[in-house]
């Protein structure tokens, strides 16, 4: 929910899942080891932000003994604080907005959002993500303006006209998806405020908004056991959860070839898939798949270091993506529920200006001159996480992140600019403002600019660089 530089398929579950011909024997039989690790190495890829994020909403909607539980699905569920250290489902999540979340599944009829007038200088937005982490659409300040409304959301199978009181019907490719809330909080003081927002959002069937009776529920899921984010990267079950999640995602016609060829290894919706019944040499092939997936986004990584790849070219809907598989995996390692950029951008701090990797061993400032703040229609903040988990950080003065909010208590420099101090012990307390609280290892920094102006997103604006101090 958020990102930054942070450290980027189709998921094969194998074996098992060709029904008929026997497991193992004719998989190999058919598929060579060599083919099964490229196939692997696709699927892994494909499957990657598919089977993350599925842990996410697993723990927010499926686990009610999760610390990280928020409510059922279709249940609107309003957080009224903003993140701290100790939230720790999601990477990189921001601390400027609190959030509401509200897990979707559209199985057996379209779910209504209503949102009240709100005023105009106040940022909100509710950000729509299906299956497969593509941000298929948008309300908000941005994209539907803040005189409040009632937005369809439609699953891929409804079929029916725009119902009367409804503003706009937003398709969805699969079942389930995720709606994520941020509402602005412009200072502490601010946070009653904040909640009366929040309690007039609404989420409803839509045989309850039109007061009609409401259809058959949808069958009950028996829903898989999520990996933990080491088991996404060292279980073959990755696959099998990959195969769960895409009953859920009717075939798209851009991937009728890719999902023949993720069949020839057994992947696809709800097909079965037991890594046990792998031969040795495919199992070998479906791990050198993965380690090769990796490899590539390691090599992704080290563009996004450089800048040459931003967040801005790997969040978005599957059309500005272009079935970019490895651009959409690495959204989800660096911060998956990122963003489109016309929403935000990302201009991360990963290196210094020397090109070396941040850490809080040493002390690091950086300089916004006179009139070259973030550009923005909303408002920008800094946020600080350590690595290599990319969460916030504990610290002892409570403070996550600069922002835009926070401009009046900042100490300016003489000429009008302003100085960041980005360290893990106080710079002092007449530069204490002026401070971002590093932990004492490695760390990046995520800059973000909500609701971006058109300099921020051509690039004519230039985020100044971190420079080491000692």
């Amino acid at each position: 929910m958020h990102l930054t530089k942070r450290e980027f398929t189709k998921g094969m579950v194998a074996a098992a899942g060709l029904a008929g011909l026997g497991p193992a024997t004719a998989l190999a039989a058919e598929v060579s080891a060599a083919e099964a690790r490229a196939i692997a190495k696709e699927a892994y890829i494909y499957g990657f932000p598919m089977v993350d994020s599925y842990r996410i909403q697993h723990a927010y909607f499926v686990d009610t003994k999760n610390p990280e539980y928020k409510g059922p699905w279709n249940q609107l569920v309003n957080i009224p604080r903003v993140y701290t250290p100790a939230d720790t489902a999601v990477q990189t999540p921001n601390s400027d907005t609190p959030y509401s979340m509200l897990g979707l599944d559209l199985r057996a009829e379209p779910m209504v959002l209503t949102v009240p007038p709100i005023e105009k200088d106040r940022y909100f937005s509710i950000q729509l993500i299906d299956a497969y982490t593509f941000n298929f659409d948008y309300i908000g300040s941005r994209a539907t303006g803040n005189g409040g409304g009632s937005f369809l959301i439609a699953g891929p199978d409804w079929k029916g006209e725009t119902p009367k009181g409804i503003d706009k019907v937003m398709r969805s490719e699969t079942q389930l998806l995720l709606a994520v809330y941020r509402t602005q909080l412009f200072n502490p003081g601010d946070l009653d405020n904040v909640k009366k927002i929040q309690a007039a959002y609404k989420a409803e069937p839509l045989s309850k908004f039109l007061g009609k009776p409401a259809p058959a529920a949808a069958p009950a899921i028996d829903f898989a056991k999520p990996l933990t984010p080491d088991g996404e990267k060292t279980s073959l079950e990755f696959f099998a959860i990959l195969n769960f999640i895409l009953q859920f995602c009717p075939a798209d016609p851009s991937e009728t070839a890719l999902m023949k060829r993720f069949a020839s290894i057994g992947i696809g919706g709800g097909k079965p898939f037991d890594p046990a019944k792998l031969t040795p040499d495919m199992k070998t092939a479906f791990e050198q798949g993965r380690a090769d997936a990796w490899a590539d986004i390691e090599g992704l990584r080290k563009r996004f270091d450089t800048g040459e790849v931003t967040s801005g070219d790997v969040f978005g809907t599957r059309a500005y993506l272009k079935n970019n598989y490895l651009y959409r995996m690495t959204a989800a390692v660096l911060g998956i529920y990122g963003n489109s950029k016309q929403e935000a951008i990302y201009p991360a701090y990963a290196v210094d200006a020397e090109g070396n990797k941040l850490d809080g061993a040493n002390k690091y400032t950086v300089r916004f001159a006179k009139g070259e703040l973030p550009p923005v229609n909303a408002f920008w903040s800094l946020t600080m996480y350590k690595l290599p988990e990319s969460l916030l950080v504990a610290n002892p003065i409570d403070r996550y992140l600069l922002n835009s909010p926070m401009l009046p208590d900042f100490v300016k420099d003489a000429d009008g600019g302003l100085t960041f101090y980005v360290q893990t012990d106080s710079p002092g307390k007449d530069k204490e403002p002026n401070w971002l609280p590093a932990p004492k290892g490695p760390f990046v920094i995520a800059t973000r600019l909500y609701w971006p102006k058109p300099e921020a997103l051509d690039g004519k604006w230039k985020q100044p660089p971190m420079t080491k101090v000692s």
